[in-house]
């Protein structure tokens, strides 16, 4: 699955909301979910992952993790790791030239998920995001709106 050409992981970094994702057991019932990466100086990138049980006033549920980029000619497909050495397939698929939305997903096509820098998305920029999706062949009705 293509991913995006390049990226500048310095701008990447920083806090990301969750907007939409497909539904898997390890985000069940969270709401408020985040992102935050952080470069380190190895070159791995620090992932903490958060989000509150089923409502916005619920239990804050925290998984930190790292990202790598296991080949430099293909930047956007990063692996993450919570549990060594298990790692999941990270692509970016789409991403913002102000880095201000991202659409990430995996080539099994069993992950997906639309991140925006600010916790809601204008309906026209989440319409294009989902005409990306279908061009991609993932299924869109698997899609959930993550509330923050």
């Amino acid at each position: 699955m293509k991913t995006v050409d390049k990226i500048d992981l310095e701008r990447y970094m920083g806090k990301w909301y969750e907007i939409a994702r497909f539904p898997h057991s390890f985000e069940k019932g969270l709401v408020g979910v985040s992102a935050t990466y952080s470069l380190k100086k190895n070159g791995k990138v620090e992932v903490i992952n958060q989000g509150f049980k089923e409502s916005l006033s619920g239990k804050l549920k925290r998984a930190k993790g790292f990202a790598k980029v296991p080949d430099p000619n293909v930047p956007g497909r990063f692996m993450v790791y919570f549990f060594w050495p298990f790692g999941g397939e990270y692509l970016i698929l789409d991403l913002d030239e102000n880095y201000q939305y991202v659409l990430v997903g995996s080539s099994s096509k069993n992950y997906l998920w639309i991140l925006s820098r600010s916790i809601k998305m204008d309906e026209p920029t989440y319409n294009i995001l989902i005409n990306k999706v279908e061009s991609l062949g993932f299924d869109t009705s698997r899609l959930e709106k993550v509330p923050q």
